[in-house]
């Protein structure tokens, strides 16, 4: 594990190999034991490194002139009174309860009835109380910028857009997040730590892909690539690894365990926006797959598979993989295989409409509607076979739509009752979190307003069991958002 903070030395390094000065005494074994603590030393700065260059945005994100919005946490306990407590159970909202905050927890659920002492009020005014959400298909350091700029822009552009964004995901009420692939592992760290504000991030690390597969995003011109040659920009920053081969697929896969993946994620089939691979493709052999299975489960984790069609999920499921990600193009047999597995269903609203992305190709856009078409009978044979179903986003490229996060949670109540969908994007997304097992950075109960769970919760004016509208306009709806016991907005 890396150091909870990153050694401070006055020394020169670089991404390459650092050079030691010769020993005094001449000493071929000094000489080696310098270069080799050296060495190690400039990786570790390099990754707590790239939190530290946050750190002058840390002030940036508390300079807002509205006092409210800046985090607070007081040593007093507090005590929310005067509202409709949706639990995250699923349940309709009930009153008659008062929700305890000490620290970083809620502590109790007292009576309306009760008193307690010393505690600081928070009248809630009878609005809805509910748990921060979750959105467990999401790309922390993607999500808000062009491919283009993801591709060519200097990593650090990348970090800071992304540390924006993080600060806007939070504050449209998206306490967590697990992150489907990419460099988030600094960012996360900045988070923790309180430099910069953002959602708590369950990082997959870098997504491992075949040659040609999903995440093989080289140009023509790179390929083929000799034995010897380096890696391509997207692996060395850690969007994505290529892995051929059992054993290459364990070198990657422990790579990111390694850097501190929660969980790893592997790419089984091919993609709608990708150039090259086509939809229909299934990618990596079940032996491949398995290896990476067994790598993840050595460190008591698990592996989410992208992947689309009825022969990759099968082959997926057969290899191990405890999470399906996409999967509209299923058909009812491997619907059922995932049932009988245990298997979770990670869903994503791709409805090809006003949220979707515009491609301007037509075996895009074809592919694109073919997903759609999968997505409403996905929803469909998810509750009809009690499929364990994940939501998640997957806003991918597109700085615009970030800002339909939560509307695209609301609209889906066109598959599913306003309650038990706000259930799935809080304390079932939680569950579906929890499988990170050990490599869980979060131990604490989340998605649940409960004794002992993480204080990230809402206040917000709506009701869920009429419909989740009010997620649509957080920046108008949500009155209060709270994360780890601190307190990033208020407007009561």
């Amino acid at each position: 594990m890396l150091p909870a903070q990153a050694p401070q030395f006055n020394l020169p390094w670089t991404l390459g190999r650092i050079q030691p000065r010769a020993c005094s005494c001449g000493s071929v074994v000094c000489h080696l034991l310098h270069e080799r603590v050296m060495a190690d030393m400039s990786r570790r700065m390099f990754v707590g490194g790239l939190a530290a260059t946050l750190a002058p945005f840390a002030a940036v994100a508390q300079s807002t002139s509205d006092s409210k919005q800046s985090p607070k946490q007081g040593p007093r306990p507090l005590l929310f009174t005067n509202l409709r407590l949706f639990d995250g159970s699923g349940k309709a909202p009930r009153t008659g309860v008062q929700v305890l905050v000490e620290g970083k927890l809620i502590t109790a659920l007292p009576s309306a009835a009760e008193k307690v002492e010393g505690a600081q009020i928070i009248d809630c005014q009878g609005k809805l109380l509910m748990p921060g959400l979750i959105d467990t298909h999401w790309h922390t350091m993607l999500a808000a910028i062009p491919q283009t700029t993801a591709m060519t822009a200097d990593l650090g552009y990348l970090y800071l857009a992304a540390a924006q964004e993080a600060k806007r995901t939070l504050l449209r009420g998206f306490t967590s997040v697990r992150d489907a692939g990419g460099p988030a592992f600094a960012l996360k760290r900045a988070i923790d730590e309180g430099m910069v504000p953002g959602p708590r991030i369950y990082a997959s690390g870098a997504m491992i892909s075949q040659t040609s597969g999903h995440g093989d995003f080289r140009l023509r011109s790179e390929v083929p690539r000799a034995a010897n040659e380096p890696l391509s920009l997207v692996e060395r920053v850690g969007v994505s690894m290529i892995a051929d081969g059992e054993a290459e697929v364990l070198r990657r896969v422990r790579e990111q365990l390694m850097l501190g993946a929660s969980q790893i994620k592997m790419l089984a089939g091919g993609g709608v926006a990708s150039l090259y691979d086509p939809l229909d493709s299934t990618q990596f052999s079940e032996r491949e797959l398995r290896a990476g299975v067994e790598a993840a489960a050595d460190w008591n984790t698990y592996v989410m598979a992208h992947v689309y069609t009825s022969k990759g999920i099968q082959r997926a499921i057969k290899a191990g993989v405890k999470s399906i990600e996409h999967g509209q193009l299923a058909d009812e047999a491997s619907v059922r295989m995932m049932r009988d597995e245990g298997v979770w269903w990670s869903l994503q609203p791709f409805l090809q409409d006003e949220d979707s992305n515009v491609y301007p190709d037509a075996a895009r856009r074809e592919s694109q509607r073919q997903v759609a078409q999968g997505t409403v009978k996905a929803y469909e044979w998810a509750q009809k076979y009690g499929i364990k179903t994940g939501w998640g986003t997957d806003i991918l490229f597109n700085p615009k739509n970030t800002a339909t996060q939560g509307r695209q949670l609301a609209k889906l109540t066109r598959f599913y009752d306003p309650l038990t969908l706000l259930n799935q994007a809080t304390g079932k997304n939680a569950e579906l979190l929890a499988l990170s097992g050990e490599r869980n950075p979060y131990p604490k109960a989340l998605g649940r307003i409960a004794p002992g769970a993480f204080a990230d919760l809402l206040i917000a004016d709506g009701d869920p069991s009429v419909n989740l509208d009010f997620l649509a306009d957080p920046e108008r709806n949500l009155r209060l958002i709270m994360k780890d016991g601190a307190i990033h907005k208020n407007t009561l």
